[in-house]
């Protein structure tokens, strides 16, 4: 049994500022926003249409050397699978599965690039059972995927809405 999750809530809370960020960025087409003071260019952020494009997203990520070089877990393949909720993604550990709701309200939230990356850093996690899933373990697994992935200003942005937000970082 893992330890108590106590601070879900708040990464879940700067996930959603940080979502927010980029979905205006998209939305107005103005990439640059004020970060504390200092000009921050957001990097676009992947958008997927299926199960199959996240499926292939998925594969390509843990296909990565660095991934693979930092991770043990990268070896094992993650099954993606429609989720018939529409309110959150979720990783199953038993089975390796990743489920995203596909649609919700029209808008299909979850088939973004942070949600994923939120996913896979809970699969490459090998010591699931010692620590809270949203543990600073996990917070940092997640920021050094955005950071690679996306890009640093994604993971700075990230990790500082998560510092705003009282979560606390490996």
């Amino acid at each position: 049994m893992s330890p108590r999750d106590t601070q879900r809530s708040r990464v879940y809370d700067a996930e959603i500022l940080v979502r927010g960020m980029f979905d205006r960025a998209d939305e107005y087409g103005a990439r640059t926003v004020e970060l504390h003071g200092s000009q921050l260019t957001l990097p676009v952020e992947r958008k997927f249409a299926s199960v199959a494009s996240v499926q292939t997203y998925a594969d390509r990520v843990l296909a990565l050397n660095w991934v693979c070089g930092q991770w043990e877990r990268a070896a094992l393949p993650v099954h993606v699978r429609p989720r018939a909720g529409a309110t959150a993604a979720h990783y199953e550990h038993d089975g390796a599965t990743l489920a995203v709701p596909l649609h919700a309200h029209g808008k299909a939230w979850a088939l973004r690039e942070l949600v994923i990356l939120h996913e896979l850093a809970h699969h490459l996690d090998s010591d699931h059972s010692d620590h809270a899933p949203h543990g600073p373990e996990f917070c940092s697994r997640y920021l050094e995927l955005a950071d690679g992935i996306i890009g640093p200003e994604a993971a700075l942005l990230l990790r500082t809405t998560m510092y705003s937000c009282g979560v606390r970082i490996a």
